[in-house]
């Protein structure tokens, strides 16, 4: 058990969850700090925040790390192939048979599905369960770079149907100028700078949550203030965390279902099945900031996503123990 445990720290969970949980509580009981009006200008803070997050995220991209596994290229393609064409596909379904015409919530699920994978749990989950890390690290950092332009285009089409405003084109000039300009020059610098970033990691990790902590204040801070929420039931978030539940266990054995049927080694099985059914709460609270200008909705729509991270950390952290310790096997 304290094993588990230890795993579970090592992504966060019973630190950056905690946090997000009083954060969230913060934001409900003080909704006046985070007004636009607010004496700390957060937007300011967040946008540059932002900036550096992906600045130094380009840094820690090693140019060895990405032409070492494009090789592996059915592996990629798959994994690629599955965060961002059938996850997107499968809430489409859901959506058609059980959702609600201006739900933000099936909005919010819709955005989860068409985000990137994670880098930093995908990659310490498939190094715990013993899979194939080079190519965990070459997914994880190009799911990232990729999505800052697929993203928005998955939104664009299921937006165009909801009471969202959306420009997809002032979107994609606002994420090149904020993400990825930075990403880029990060990468450039990647010689200069990769010792320093590995040197101060823990606090550079500190300075991401802290960032996106202050994302979730803002945008629920405005939700609350607004009362988005009132009218919710408690079986209403309930079912959303039920169907989070769902989706994530439905995207793991689809995982493993492909890796089987395309015969991948055990190694590269898992670096799929973690890789694939992943999504990024960093990404979603950066490009929502972008996508969902209105922070009022923005903290609605938030909601799933911060459910889906909690789901994907607690079972994604105690599958990669179990198969940890089956290093013989995949079954």
């Amino acid at each position: 058990m304290s094993s588990i445990s230890k795993k579970l720290n090592k992504v966060g969970l019973n630190t950056f969850f905690l946090l997000l949980l009083f954060t969230i509580l913060l934001a409900y009981l003080f909704p006046e700090w985070g007004s636009p009006d607010n004496t700390i200008p957060l937007d300011e803070v967040t946008y540059y925040g932002v900036s550096f997050i992906f600045f130094f995220y380009g840094v820690k991209i090693s140019p060895e790390t990405l032409k070492l596994g494009m090789s592996n290229w059915r592996l990629h393609l798959l994994i690629q192939s599955t965060t961002f064409l059938v996850f997107p596909l499968v809430i489409l379904i859901f959506n058609f048979l059980w959702g609600k015409d201006g739900s933000l919530f099936w909005l919010g699920t819709f955005y989860l599905a068409a985000l990137p994978s994670t880098v930093s749990s995908s990659v310490v989950m498939v190094s715990i369960a013993g899979g194939n890390l080079p190519a965990a690290i070459f997914n994880a950092s190009i799911s990232s770079i990729v999505g800052i332009f697929i993203t928005p285009v998955w939104m664009e089409l299921f937006m165009s149907t909801s009471q969202v405003d959306f420009e997809l084109i002032d979107t994609f000039i606002k994420l090149i100028k904020q993400v990825f300009f930075p990403v880029v020059v990060g990468f450039f610098l990647h010689k200069h700078l990769g010792s320093f970033v590995l040197k101060y990691n823990k606090i550079l990790k500190n300075f991401d949550q802290t960032i996106i902590l202050l994302i979730v204040f803002s945008a629920f801070a405005q939700s609350f203030g607004q009362q988005m929420f009132q009218g919710q039931r408690v079986s209403d978030l309930l079912g959303l965390g039920a169907l989070m539940l769902l989706l994530f266990v439905f995207m793991l054995a689809v995982m493993y279902a492909l890796g089987k049927w395309l015969s991948f080694n055990r190694e590269d099985s898992i670096t799929v099945l973690f890789c694939g059914s992943k999504k990024s709460l960093v990404q979603g609270a950066v490009m929502g900031k972008i996508l969902f200008p209105d922070p009022i909705v923005f903290g609605v729509v938030l909601l799933p996503l911060m459910l889906y991270h909690t789901l994907q950390l607690i079972i994604g952290s105690v599958l990669a123990e179990k198969l940890g310790s089956k290093q013989s096997g995949f079954d």
